[in-house]
């Protein structure tokens, strides 16, 4: 398989069809790639050349992540990002091969749902990527922010007051701010604000920070106190893509990013819509790792691919990028 040109076709994905078809292949090519997913499907008893449908590839748990290097091609990565802090001593490692595909992947993202990065100013509740080089949701909006080419685009996270003038002093700019749970949820209680033109994303993060709260108890509040729509951000170290909601907690995905729902009880039935159980992600940008992953999140898929984040499973990991506090 050429590797090169597959990763010019992620992108181009117009149909369900190339999206099994690109699948397909990059299942065969990390199958005999990637040593750790090889022997969990021989494991399995499965063959692959039975397989003709993205829905019948087995998806890797995601704990391998943590007890094995996950890669499907020989040469050293550019970049290590490590899982946000969990509660015990082991953190996911996902390898990143080619930081111009993962921000390929989240400039595509962007773009599709909110526009282009320049038109906005773009600030961020969380650590800088130089504080947290080893955090994906770092990477991403240190990208974003400088494609915004805006000075006043930044990290803000300590540093409350400034924001709060930027956003004041720019009442014509479109902004966005986002930002870990539990630092919005601070900012919003000690800075009321009312801007036109504030759209706010949260990205998770509530673990061992504050009381919990459900999110739409999250986003009432924060829409109250801020006055702006409120958005949600989904993903994690061991992907390449992200996922946005934009309205009731719906989440959609990029064409080349898509979800399944697993039966608890038997990880490799899938359940049909509408019914909650274990979440599966196919990310195709995770040609270099592995593409097929089973969180340990707990979801409903809807028409269209669309899909809701219900929780954890019980006695999961405490994941959450609010402990990338922890680094730093």
């Amino acid at each position: 398989m050429d590797i090169e040109k597959i990763k010019t076709q992620i992108f181009t994905i117009q149909s369900l069809s190339d999206f099994n078809e690109l699948s397909l292949q990059i299942f065969h090519f990390q199958y005999k790639n990637n040593i750790v997913y090889q022997n969990f499907i021989d494991l399995l008893e499965i063959d692959i050349k039975k397989v003709k449908d993205y829905n019948e590839i087995p998806c890797l748990p995601i704990e391998f992540f943590k007890t094995h290097s996950i890669t499907s091609v020989p040469f050293q990565p550019e970049i290590t990002f490590l899982s946000s802090g969990t509660t015990d001593s082991h953190r996911s490692k996902s390898f990143v091969f080619s930081t111009s595909l993962y921000e390929q992947s989240i400039l595509n993202t962007f773009c599709s749902f909110y526009g282009n990065p320049k038109d906005y100013i773009i600030t961020a509740l969380t650590p800088d990527y130089l504080s947290s080089p080893s955090s994906s949701l770092a990477y991403m909006l240190d990208f974003l922010i400088k494609k915004t080419d805006n000075t006043f685009s930044g990290f803000y996270l300590n540093k409350e007051e400034y924001l709060v003038e930027i956003i004041r002093n720019n009442p014509k700019s479109k902004i966005i701010l986002f930002g870990v749970t539990y630092a919005l949820i601070n900012f919003a209680e000690k800075h009321p604000l009312s801007h036109s033109n504030l759209l706010v994303i949260e990205t998770g993060g509530m673990k061992g920070q504050m009381k919990e709260i459900t999110k739409n108890e999250v986003h009432a509040l924060l829409s109250q106190k801020l006055n702006a729509p409120v958005h949600s951000e989904y993903s994690m170290a061991e992907l390449m893509s992200q996922a946005y909601s934009i309205k009731n907690g719906i989440f959609q995905s990029p064409s080349w990013m898509r979800i399944r729902i697993r039966d608890i009880y038997d990880p490799l039935s899938p359940i049909e819509q509408q019914k909650s159980g274990g979440i599966d992600i196919i990310d195709l940008s995770n040609i270099y790792t592995c593409s097929f992953i089973a969180t340990k999140d707990i979801g409903i898929m809807h028409n269209n691919f669309t899909f809701e984040v219900l929780g954890r499973y019980d006695f999961s990991d405490i994941r959450g990028c609010n402990l990338m506090q922890n680094e730093f």
